[in-house]
Protein backbone atom coordinates (compact mmCIF):
# COMPACT_ATOMS: atom_id res chain seq x y z
CA UNK A 1 0.00 0.00 0.00
CA UNK A 2 1.65 3.14 -0.81
CA UNK A 3 2.44 6.25 1.34
CA UNK A 4 -0.81 7.97 -0.19
CA UNK A 5 -3.26 5.69 0.19
CA UNK A 6 -2.23 5.19 4.06
CA UNK A 7 -2.21 8.98 4.29
CA UNK A 8 -6.10 8.64 2.85
CA UNK A 9 -7.42 6.21 5.06
CA UNK A 10 -5.95 8.18 8.12
CA UNK A 11 -7.79 11.43 7.19
CA UNK A 12 -11.20 9.70 6.95
CA UNK A 13 -10.59 7.75 10.24
CA UNK A 14 -9.73 11.01 11.65
CA UNK A 15 -12.87 12.77 9.78
CA UNK A 16 -15.34 9.69 11.16
CA UNK A 17 -14.17 10.64 15.04
CA UNK A 18 -14.71 14.13 14.60
CA UNK A 19 -18.29 13.08 13.35
CA UNK A 20 -18.65 10.52 16.92
CA UNK A 21 -17.15 13.60 18.81
CA UNK A 22 -19.78 15.85 17.92
CA UNK A 23 -22.70 13.38 17.74
CA UNK A 24 -21.80 12.53 21.46
CA UNK A 25 -22.02 15.74 22.49
CA UNK A 26 -25.30 16.45 20.64
CA UNK A 27 -26.50 12.92 22.92
CA UNK A 28 -25.02 12.22 25.03
CA UNK A 29 -24.38 8.28 25.08
CA UNK A 30 -24.10 5.95 28.32
CA UNK A 31 -25.87 4.61 31.22
CA UNK A 32 -24.47 7.39 33.73
CA UNK A 33 -25.31 10.30 30.86
CA UNK A 34 -28.96 9.20 30.17
CA UNK A 35 -31.22 11.59 30.21
CA UNK A 36 -33.98 11.62 33.28
CA UNK A 37 -37.31 12.18 32.30
CA UNK A 38 -39.15 14.56 34.59
CA UNK A 39 -41.19 13.12 37.39
CA UNK A 40 -44.82 13.74 36.99
CA UNK A 41 -46.66 15.44 40.22
CA UNK A 42 -48.97 12.96 42.07
CA UNK A 43 -52.32 13.32 41.71
CA UNK A 44 -54.04 15.23 43.76
CA UNK A 45 -55.88 13.24 46.94
CA UNK A 46 -59.90 12.23 45.78
CA UNK A 47 -61.69 13.56 48.64
CA UNK A 48 -63.52 10.82 50.80
CA UNK A 49 -67.33 10.91 50.42
CA UNK A 50 -69.13 12.53 53.23
CA UNK A 51 -72.69 12.18 52.80
CA UNK A 52 -74.87 10.09 55.07
CA UNK A 53 -74.88 7.24 52.62
CA UNK A 54 -70.99 6.77 52.40
CA UNK A 55 -71.30 5.24 56.00
CA UNK A 56 -74.00 2.18 54.68
CA UNK A 57 -72.91 -0.66 52.75
CA UNK A 58 -76.70 -0.76 51.70
CA UNK A 59 -78.03 3.19 52.27
CA UNK A 60 -81.48 2.35 50.18
CA UNK A 61 -81.68 -0.67 52.46
CA UNK A 62 -82.10 1.69 55.91
CA UNK A 63 -84.57 3.45 54.70
CA UNK A 64 -86.66 0.37 53.12
CA UNK A 65 -86.50 -1.16 56.51
CA UNK A 66 -87.82 2.12 58.14
CA UNK A 67 -91.17 1.97 55.58
CA UNK A 68 -91.56 -1.58 56.13
CA UNK A 69 -91.09 -1.16 59.96
CA UNK A 70 -94.23 1.59 59.61
CA UNK A 71 -91.85 3.75 61.13
CA UNK A 72 -91.38 6.27 58.00
CA UNK A 73 -93.66 6.06 54.68
CA UNK A 74 -94.96 4.55 52.90
CA UNK A 75 -93.72 7.18 51.37
CA UNK A 76 -90.86 8.78 52.89
CA UNK A 77 -91.04 12.68 52.26
CA UNK A 78 -88.24 14.95 51.41
CA UNK A 79 -88.21 16.08 54.85
CA UNK A 80 -88.10 12.73 56.29
CA UNK A 81 -84.72 12.13 54.60
CA UNK A 82 -83.00 15.32 55.24
CA UNK A 83 -83.66 15.07 59.00
CA UNK A 84 -82.53 11.27 58.74
CA UNK A 85 -79.81 12.06 56.99
CA UNK A 86 -78.72 15.27 59.04
CA UNK A 87 -78.16 13.53 62.12
CA UNK A 88 -76.83 10.47 60.46
CA UNK A 89 -73.89 12.56 59.25
CA UNK A 90 -73.58 14.46 62.11
CA UNK A 91 -73.33 11.29 64.42
CA UNK A 92 -71.61 9.56 61.99
CA UNK A 93 -68.53 11.95 61.61
CA UNK A 94 -68.29 12.06 65.37
CA UNK A 95 -67.23 8.34 65.27
CA UNK A 96 -70.63 7.23 66.73
CA UNK A 97 -71.63 3.53 66.56
CA UNK A 98 -75.21 1.83 65.94
CA UNK A 99 -76.62 2.22 69.41
CA UNK A 100 -75.45 6.43 69.98
CA UNK A 101 -76.61 7.04 66.36
CA UNK A 102 -79.79 5.24 67.44
CA UNK A 103 -80.68 6.33 70.36
CA UNK A 104 -80.34 10.13 68.56
CA UNK A 105 -82.45 9.14 65.80
CA UNK A 106 -85.38 7.71 68.10
CA UNK A 107 -84.81 11.07 70.16
CA UNK A 108 -86.05 12.98 67.56
CA UNK A 109 -88.14 10.97 66.17
CA UNK A 110 -90.26 11.18 69.15
CA UNK A 111 -89.41 15.44 69.99
CA UNK A 112 -90.68 15.78 66.59
CA UNK A 113 -93.68 13.75 66.42
CA UNK A 114 -92.17 11.48 63.76
CA UNK A 115 -91.56 14.38 61.27
CA UNK A 116 -87.90 14.19 61.52
CA UNK A 117 -87.63 17.79 61.01
CA UNK A 118 -86.50 20.02 64.29
CA UNK A 119 -89.62 21.96 65.48
CA UNK A 120 -90.83 23.91 68.30
CA UNK A 121 -93.03 23.05 71.60
CA UNK A 122 -96.64 23.40 71.09
CA UNK A 123 -98.35 25.95 72.53
CA UNK A 124 -98.96 29.40 72.30
CA UNK A 125 -97.01 32.90 74.21
CA UNK A 126 -99.69 32.29 77.12
CA UNK A 127 -98.72 28.35 77.37
CA UNK A 128 -95.17 29.53 77.38
CA UNK A 129 -95.26 32.30 79.62
CA UNK A 130 -97.42 30.58 82.44
CA UNK A 131 -94.79 27.02 82.00
CA UNK A 132 -91.48 28.90 81.96
CA UNK A 133 -91.88 32.49 82.36
CA UNK A 134 -90.51 34.75 85.75
CA UNK A 135 -94.24 36.06 85.57
CA UNK A 136 -95.95 32.85 84.98
CA UNK A 137 -97.48 30.01 87.42
CA UNK A 138 -93.56 28.74 87.71
CA UNK A 139 -91.19 31.25 88.85
CA UNK A 140 -88.92 28.81 90.68
CA UNK A 141 -88.44 26.46 86.96
CA UNK A 142 -88.32 29.55 84.76
CA UNK A 143 -85.30 30.73 87.24
CA UNK A 144 -83.71 26.88 86.71
CA UNK A 145 -84.00 27.58 83.39
CA UNK A 146 -82.44 31.22 83.41
CA UNK A 147 -85.65 33.18 82.14
CA UNK A 148 -84.94 35.67 84.28
CA UNK A 149 -86.31 38.77 82.38
CA UNK A 150 -90.55 38.84 81.31
CA UNK A 151 -91.10 37.17 77.69
CA UNK A 152 -88.02 34.85 78.30
CA UNK A 153 -90.91 31.89 78.52
CA UNK A 154 -92.23 32.52 75.00
CA UNK A 155 -89.09 33.33 73.39
CA UNK A 156 -86.34 30.66 74.69
CA UNK A 157 -89.36 27.75 74.96
CA UNK A 158 -88.58 24.28 73.65
CA UNK A 159 -87.11 23.83 69.76
CA UNK A 160 -84.91 21.71 67.69
CA UNK A 161 -84.54 18.00 68.12
CA UNK A 162 -83.73 17.87 71.36
CA UNK A 163 -86.34 20.56 72.46
CA UNK A 164 -84.14 22.92 73.63
CA UNK A 165 -85.53 25.06 76.51
CA UNK A 166 -84.72 28.14 78.72
CA UNK A 167 -82.25 31.20 77.91
CA UNK A 168 -79.23 29.10 79.91
CA UNK A 169 -79.17 26.53 77.45
CA UNK A 170 -79.34 28.58 74.60
CA UNK A 171 -76.52 30.61 75.92
CA UNK A 172 -74.68 27.39 76.55
CA UNK A 173 -75.50 26.19 72.81
CA UNK A 174 -74.21 29.11 71.32
CA UNK A 175 -71.11 29.03 73.58
CA UNK A 176 -70.63 25.38 72.69
CA UNK A 177 -70.98 25.38 69.18
CA UNK A 178 -69.10 28.64 68.92
CA UNK A 179 -66.14 26.76 70.01
CA UNK A 180 -66.47 24.31 67.46
CA UNK A 181 -66.85 26.96 64.41
CA UNK A 182 -70.24 27.81 63.96
CA UNK A 183 -71.39 31.20 63.47
CA UNK A 184 -74.49 31.24 65.75
CA UNK A 185 -75.92 33.52 68.64
CA UNK A 186 -78.81 31.24 69.89
CA UNK A 187 -79.81 34.05 72.26
CA UNK A 188 -80.30 36.75 69.99
CA UNK A 189 -81.59 34.28 67.33
CA UNK A 190 -83.43 30.99 69.12
CA UNK A 191 -85.28 29.86 65.72
CA UNK A 192 -82.08 29.49 64.26
CA UNK A 193 -82.10 26.64 66.55
CA UNK A 194 -85.01 25.10 64.09
CA UNK A 195 -82.25 24.75 61.39
CA UNK A 196 -81.44 20.99 61.01
CA UNK A 197 -77.80 21.52 60.80
CA UNK A 198 -77.91 23.57 63.66
CA UNK A 199 -80.46 20.86 65.57
CA UNK A 200 -78.68 17.97 64.96
CA UNK A 201 -75.22 19.59 66.10
CA UNK A 202 -77.35 20.45 69.50
CA UNK A 203 -78.08 16.78 70.11
CA UNK A 204 -74.86 15.41 69.04
CA UNK A 205 -73.00 17.48 71.03
CA UNK A 206 -75.07 17.84 74.06
CA UNK A 207 -76.51 13.97 74.64
CA UNK A 208 -72.10 12.83 74.22
CA UNK A 209 -71.71 15.57 76.75
CA UNK A 210 -74.33 16.09 78.98
CA UNK A 211 -75.58 19.31 78.26
CA UNK A 212 -78.76 18.63 79.16
CA UNK A 213 -79.37 16.92 82.56
CA UNK A 214 -75.69 15.91 83.27
CA UNK A 215 -76.18 12.54 82.01
CA UNK A 216 -74.44 11.45 78.71
CA UNK A 217 -74.69 8.49 76.20
CA UNK A 218 -71.42 6.65 77.73
CA UNK A 219 -73.20 6.37 80.92
CA UNK A 220 -75.53 3.60 79.49
CA UNK A 221 -74.59 2.71 75.88
CA UNK A 222 -71.37 1.33 74.28
CA UNK A 223 -69.72 3.13 72.00
CA UNK A 224 -68.80 -0.39 69.32
CA UNK A 225 -72.15 -2.62 69.23
CA UNK A 226 -75.86 -2.36 69.55
CA UNK A 227 -77.57 -1.74 72.79
CA UNK A 228 -80.08 -3.27 74.70
CA UNK A 229 -83.77 -2.38 75.30
CA UNK A 230 -82.58 -1.84 78.95
CA UNK A 231 -79.99 0.65 78.26
CA UNK A 232 -82.03 2.54 75.70
CA UNK A 233 -84.85 2.92 78.84
CA UNK A 234 -82.00 4.04 81.25
CA UNK A 235 -80.73 6.45 78.21
CA UNK A 236 -83.42 8.67 78.24
CA UNK A 237 -82.34 10.21 81.46
CA UNK A 238 -80.10 12.56 79.12
CA UNK A 239 -82.76 14.33 77.72
CA UNK A 240 -85.85 14.64 80.01
CA UNK A 241 -85.38 12.19 83.01
CA UNK A 242 -87.35 9.23 82.38
CA UNK A 243 -90.91 10.61 80.45
CA UNK A 244 -91.83 8.09 77.73
CA UNK A 245 -88.44 5.82 78.15
CA UNK A 246 -89.78 2.96 76.95
CA UNK A 247 -91.36 4.25 74.42
CA UNK A 248 -88.29 6.08 73.56
CA UNK A 249 -86.28 3.08 73.99
CA UNK A 250 -88.43 0.80 71.21
CA UNK A 251 -88.11 2.75 68.73
CA UNK A 252 -84.02 2.90 69.45
CA UNK A 253 -84.46 -0.38 69.26
CA UNK A 254 -85.88 -0.15 65.61
CA UNK A 255 -83.50 2.39 64.25
CA UNK A 256 -80.53 0.10 65.18
CA UNK A 257 -82.25 -3.22 63.49
CA UNK A 258 -82.16 -0.60 60.57
CA UNK A 259 -78.86 0.71 60.86
CA UNK A 260 -77.09 -2.89 61.67
CA UNK A 261 -79.40 -4.52 58.58
CA UNK A 262 -77.89 -1.63 56.45
CA UNK A 263 -74.78 -2.35 57.18
CA UNK A 264 -73.92 1.00 58.84
CA UNK A 265 -69.88 1.25 58.80
CA UNK A 266 -68.53 2.97 61.89
CA UNK A 267 -65.76 5.48 61.23
CA UNK A 268 -62.84 4.49 63.52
Amino acid sequence: MSDQQLLDIATELEARAAELRLLAEIIPVGVDSAPVPAEKPAPAPIPAADDAASYFDDYGGFYDFLRGNDMLGPVISADEFTGCDTIILACAREGWGVSWIAYALATAYHETAHTMLPVKEYGGTAYFKRMYDIQGNRPAKARELGNLTPGDGAKFAGRGYPQLTGRTNYQKATVKLRERGWNVDLVANPDDVLKPDVAAAIMVYGMREGWFTTRDLDDDLPLTGPGTLKQFIASRDIINGRDKAELIGGYAIDFQTGLVAAGYRQRA
